[in-house]
């Protein structure tokens, strides 16, 4: 009896379901193909990157650009740091290219090192902290303040080394307070998720970004 109810109601709603279901269907595919191949939005739930990018911001991260070009000194981006482990499996794909459900954890932060350069992070005699690249220091008119640095230790990357090919050095413009390449390393290209462009939200402080 409660089956021949089931079946009954199906029958009578069987064109509104297969609307939904094909609609479902179309969202879901649509947002993979917009995530994929042209862009992201991503909200910033730290201070790493102040005075740049606040905590609540909510900012356009395109992904159209590593179709045709690498990341420059100076893009932001957001990435999978190495440590974060990313699973293949279906479920797991699935979530990344939607964002639906997706734990993977992402940083962003500002490309400071590019493959092949000689990074070093020197202290001068007036106790400011200066990035060098090929010995030479790095103008950053972005950083917070360049007496405001973690202090470095043995643990840390601090250089002088040679970044090896198709990695980067990642750095927040906070300084004092950023989890960056510092502590893990560089980064290999095929980490990036896609190159924050543009502040939208809150409205006093959009911007694009460079």
């Amino acid at each position: 009896m409660f089956k021949e109810k089931i079946r009954a109601w199906y029958k009578r709603n069987q064109p509104a379901i297969k609307e939904t279901v094909d609609t479902v269907v179309f969202v879901v595919v649509m947002v993979i193909i917009i995530r994929f191949f042209i862009g992201e939005i991503r909200w910033i739930p730290s201070g790493s990157m102040k005075p740049t990018l606040v905590e609540g911001d909510r900012i356009f991260v395109e992904r159209f650009s590593r179709f045709y070009k690498t990341p420059e000194r100076g893009d932001i981006m957001v990435f999978y740091p190495p440590f974060t482990e990313l699973k293949n499996t279906p479920w797991k794909l699935f979530s990344r290219l939607t964002g639906f459900f997706c734990k993977d954890i992402a940083y962003i932060k500002r490309v400071i090192g590019m493959p092949g350069d000689k990074f070093e992070l020197k202290q001068d005699k007036e106790g400011r902290s200066l990035v060098y690249i090929n010995d030479k220091p790095l103008e950053e008119p972005y950083v917070k303040s360049v007496y405001d640095y973690t202090p470095c230790t043995e643990a840390m990357y601090c250089g002088p080394f040679i970044i090896p090919e198709d990695e980067y050095f990642m750095m927040g413009d906070n300084r004092g307070n950023s989890q960056d390449s510092r502590y893990w390393g560089t980064l290999p290209e095929d980490r990036f998720v896609g190159k924050a462009v543009f502040l939208f939200w809150p409205f006093t402080r959009v911007k694009t970004l460079h």
